[in-house]
């Protein structure tokens, strides 16, 4: 049986961070974190518990993120799928009949990072993590 590649991530678009924050904090109990304009003012949210390595502990939750909102296409809530091997997950998204849009972008102590429209038009994203050389 092929491998799986899990969803092991979302994001969101935001407008405001503040209100974002003050939102998913007070609705939920959301851990938010916000970023600078050096990781493009990213907002973090833990919503589940993570170990030392950042990695989820109860199987099945997934934290997440959000993103400024800009006028460009595809600005709409994603999930991002976890891949052993990004290049050769690239192709296979291409040869599948999506588009990827650009080149993996590394996220310091995260991993490879690219996001691509599937057939239907929407915005997934693909992640190769940082493999624990512990």
């Amino acid at each position: 049986m092929a491998k799986i590649n899990p969803v092991v991530h979302f994001e969101m678009p935001y407008e405001d961070s503040d209100r974002l924050v003050r939102f998913y904090t007070r609705a939920f109990g959301w851990q938010m974190q916000k970023f600078g304009g050096d990781m493009g003012n990213y907002v973090t949210a833990t919503t589940t518990e993570t170990d030392e390595n950042r990695m989820i502990k109860r199987p099945g939750a997934i934290n997440g993120g959000f993103y400024p909102k800009e006028a460009s296409p595809a600005q709409c809530p994603s999930v991002v799928i976890a891949v052993e091997d990004i290049k050769k997950a690239m192709r296979k998204v291409a040869d599948a009949g999506g588009k990827v849009l650009g080149e993996p972008t590394e996220i310091p102590g995260i991993g490879q990072y690219v996001s691509f429209t599937d057939t239907e038009g929407n915005r997934v994203s693909l992640l190769q993590p940082v493999m624990d050389k512990k």
